[in-house]
């Protein structure tokens, strides 16, 4: 079987909703069975039956992968905890009066969020649940606010500590700690650029000065001590688990454990917001995602190992780099094809798959596997909000109950600011590697 066929047929199950780790492993098996049906060698076809459950089990052996159930429940947590609360708190004392001071306080509240959550739907869940209500009530457009928070919650992946920076160190082997690092300048550039999109809107369309500045009064009313004190345990949670990890303390499994400890700590001992039964909820819904998530893991690496035995990095390696000659041309290909994988194709899979894939072109055109690692997962981002499949629209319709169109409509524009950021990282290398 080429692998012409085997990806068409990929597709094509994705295609008719198959689930994706069903997709994922019938593709890994797919070849062997073909030959199979040609030459009729049972034994041969039972041996590469038996390396296919091998791989599969594999596939979810690795110490660095016990980050992503710790993130996960880390974020479960704080997001039942009302930890996002708190951050924004802090943001809204300084910004509230000034022109896009609401907005700019979400963006900044998501940005702590997600360096203690690592997953872009789980920061929308929770800091939209908190802030769309409060941007509607204080005069924004609810389907502006909606699309707003659904492209910032990107940022949730590409700032570290972030679940796809462990998927795509265990795929290829690069130093996870490094992309965690690296992730920050990225992250901070993403946020700048949202920022000064919310502000050349907000001076546009305007805003209701009257209810900011009342908004404003109330927040400041306990004065500025009373809020520090509420939110400074929260701020202090990302310095902890990044601070662990580049003092070189933790590793990030290490540090991803650490977290879950913080935010038991904040949630149950600090603001006393989350009980014993929340709690308990809590850890339930953290095991029901990673289990979802484990079966994608094992068969996408399984596909993964039968693409390497099928020389598909090479061949499409060869291809790439016969038809496109210098490195902006095959950096630009590259990043297109994964903009347009990440439209239908979920983080876990697309990662464990193109990461093996499209490496080692880029570090035989001269780029850094770190420097690589970011601008994929930035790639990642972006799907998060770009159809069909969309997850942080999903999620961000489930809050405000806007119809998916609706907040796609509007997401366009902010989406433009990542694209930007996408390509300036890609060409730019300091952005990915002045930290490490």
């Amino acid at each position: 079987m080429s692998i012409g066929v085997l990806f068409i047929l990929f597709l094509v199950m994705l295609a008719i909703s198959l689930p994706v780790a069903a997709t994922l492993g019938i593709a890994a098996f797919l070849p062997n069975f073909v030959a199979f049906f040609r030459t009729g060698d049972t034994t041969t076809l039972m041996t590469q039956l038996a390396v296919l459950v091998r791989n599969l089990a594999n596939g979810v052996d690795a110490f660095t992968l016990l980050a992503i159930p710790m993130f996960i429940l880390a974020g479960g947590i704080m997001a039942k905890g009302g930890i996002s609360n708190k951050l924004f708190n802090i943001f809204a004392y300084f910004l509230a009066n000034k022109t896009a001071g609401m907005p700019s306080a979400v963006i900044l509240s998501t940005l702590f969020y997600s360096m203690t959550s690592g997953s872009g739907p789980a920061t929308v869940a929770a800091v939209g649940t908190m802030a769309i209500p409060l941007l509607v009530k204080l005069g924004y457009d609810i389907k502006w606010s909606t699309a707003l928070i659904a492209v910032t919650g990107g940022i949730g992946v590409v700032s570290p500590p972030s679940i796809p920076y462990v998927l795509f160190g265990a795929a290829t082997g690069t130093n996870v700690g490094e992309l965690f690092i690296a992730g920050i300048i990225p992250s901070v550039l993403i946020i700048i650029l949202l920022l000064l999109y919310t502000y050349i809107y907000c001076k546009k369309h305007g805003e209701d000065k009257e209810k900011l500045l009342a908004y404003h009064a109330e927040v400041r009313e306990n004065g500025f001590w009373a809020v520090f004190k509420s939110s400074f345990w929260a701020m202090l949670a990302p310095v902890i688990i990044l601070g662990s990890i580049y003092t070189g303390v933790a590793a990030p499994t290490e540090a991803a454990v650490i977290a879950v400890v913080y935010s038991l700590f904040l949630s149950v001992v600090v603001y006393r917001t989350l009980n014993l039964n929340e709690l308990k909820d809590v850890f339930v819904s953290a095991i029901n995602t990673y289990a979802t998530l484990l079966f994608i893991l094992a068969a996408a690496v399984a596909f993964g190992r039968t693409l390497i035995l099928m020389r598909a990095p090479q061949q499409i390696a060869e291809m790439i780099m016969g038809t496109f000659t210098t490195y902006i041309a095959i950096i630009i290909v590259i990043n297109l094809f994964m903009l347009f994988i990440g439209t239908f194709l979920d983080t876990t899979p697309a990662i464990l798959i193109l990461a093996p894939l499209f490496l080692p072109i880029a570090v035989a055109m001269g780029m850094h596997p770190v420097h690589f690692g970011v601008m994929m997962v930035i790639n990642k981002a972006i799907g998060f909000v770009t159809p069909p499949l969309g997850v942080n629209i999903f999620v961000s319709s489930s809050i405000t109950g806007l119809p998916m169109m609706t907040i796609i409509k509007h997401s366009m524009v902010p989406v433009i600011t990542f694209i930007i950021a996408l390509f300036l990282i890609a060409f730019v290398p300091w952005f990915s590697l002045a930290l490490i």
